[in-house]
């Protein structure tokens, strides 16, 4: 096992990335952690330890920042480029990444420690003797589990690639709780990627039967069939793509907002499927992190690094609100270019998983396998159009619907993903380019022998 494994359970309880408010129920010892041996051995730290791995998840080496900015990045041909002056982001927009990239390392990081908070709470699941809540603890999770292993392998092996037995090299596998030095000191070898995938879409299956339809601003069953949604759709697996997908949106917990602005300018909206919540006091950073400083470009907000082409904006219609409302020329640091209108609030929730990303998957599924389960492909490319201001289409083909998915979905994480699921290239890499898949951290590959690094580095 690498050094990643954690020796002991964090319970990093009130932090701004935990998806609930502090209460007084929940609070412990002011420390931030605690031995593993002892930590877990009644209900409320049970509970406190999932709420640890929430705080983990709204970092800024995952979803705080890492795991949306990284994926835009590594596609940012004709789309995005880095203005800023942090190496390791250069590296990713220019593909000249190295195995001591500091942002591959601090996200494989973080991952796996997030991955065994949530093994240790598994482990600790017969201590919680309400059955209903040791079903949802033990939902919690598994979602955690499950969508940062796909995470994990999205980045750092090679695509999966339909009809093939994918036995590339995937990430290593880790499902029990690492409490000890000697269970620190195991070495642990890469899972291939069909192994991973596997593992993935296990955890998040389970965690839909056990979750409830709504507990609160935490995840739950609808939560995870969204991702669900999203690790078929990955594989080309469109039918089960389509039905998770449409269990979403048929479940009616969840509608559009009525403008394009409302899911990044007020927290926890009709449409938020799952998302980080976030503060002015708590938050993944307002200067070195967090989607608003890399993001933005407004007096006293943001650095402006991240700069939106031209060549990308006019692919929207002059009347797309997505245009005119998400999309401005900055005023603040690095003013004069064009920047994302989504994330200008240091202390804005972080939208994860929308309903309007159901409805795309939804019909790119429909149109892919010829069928009409939900609805026709075209009413649910229409919705997300007529929300945005701009005329419906008449008739919805594959290509439609795929640039309606990135002008509605831009800046939102998913870019080299679709890159590599469609088999199309960012500029000169093709979508299996070794320069597309982040390396195995070289610290890694320094303490456990069994690990292989990936091609190019």
């Amino acid at each position: 096992m690498t050094t990643t494994y954690i020796k002991r359970v964090s319970l990093l309880i009130c932090l701004a990335f935990s998806v609930i408010a502090c209460d007084n129920k929940l609070d412990i010892q002011p420390r931030q952690s605690i031995d593993a041996e002892t930590a877990l051995n009644n209900e409320q730290n049970v509970e406190s330890a999932v709420i640890g791995a929430y705080a983990t998840l709204g970092g800024p080496a995952l979803y705080g920042t890492n795991l949306n900015l990284i994926p835009e990045l590594l596609a940012s041909t004709d789309y995005v480029n880095w203005q800023g002056t942090f190496q390791g982001y250069r590296e990713l927009d220019r593909k000249t990444i190295t195995s001591i990239n500091s942002e591959a390392s601090r996200t494989w990081i973080d991952a796996y420690e997030g991955i065994n908070t949530v093994n240790n709470v598994l482990e600790a699941l017969p201590v919680v003797e309400d059955e209903d809540l040791r079903a949802q603890l033990e939902g919690e999770a598994l979602f955690i589990r499950g969508i940062l292993y796909f995470e994990l392998v999205r980045l750092y092996a090679l695509p999966w690639a339909a009809g093939t037995a994918n036995s590339q090299a995937g990430v290593p596998l880790i499902l029990t709780a690492t409490k000890t030095e000697a269970q620190a000191a195991n070495k642990v070898a890469r899972s291939t990627v069909a192994q991973v995938y596997q593992q993935v879409i296990a955890d998040l299956t389970r965690a839909e039967s056990l979750l409830p339809e709504d507990n609160g601003t935490r995840a739950d069953q609808f939560s995870a069939a969204a991702f669900l949604s999203r690790v078929y759709l990955q594989q080309g697996d469109y039918t089960n793509a389509r039905d998770a997908a449409n269990r979403v949106i048929e479940s009616e917990y969840f509608r559009l907002n009525p403008s394009v602005t409302s899911a990044f300018r007020n927290r926890n909206t009709a449409e938020s499927i799952f998302e980080i919540q976030q503060n002015d006091q708590n938050n993944a950073g307002t200067a070195n992190d967090g989607l608003a400083t890399f993001y933005a470009s407004l007096p006293g907000i943001g650095r402006g690094d991240v700069r939106v082409l031209e060549v990308f904006a006019e692919q929207y219609d002059s009347l797309d609100a997505r245009l005119n409302e998400l999309i401005y020329e900055g005023t603040g640091r690095r003013a004069g270019r064009l920047r994302s209108g989504k994330w200008t609030d240091f202390g804005a929730n972080i939208p994860i998983v929308r309903l309007a990303e159901m409805y795309l998957i939804r019909a790119e599924a429909n149109v892919r396998l010829g069928t009409a389960i939900g609805d026709t492909p075209i009413n649910d490319v229409n919705r997300i159009r007529l929300r945005a201001g701009v005329d419906p289409l008449v008739t919805a083909t594959l290509e439609d619907i795929l640039l309606e998915r990135q002008l509605e979905l831009a800046f939102e994480g998913l870019r080299v993903h679709d890159v590599k699921r469609t088999q199309g290239s960012t500029g000169d890499f093709a979508y299996n380019a070794p320069e597309l898949v982040l390396p195995v951290p070289q610290r890694e590959l320094d303490t456990n022998d069994q690990l292989v690094q990936n091609t190019g580095y």
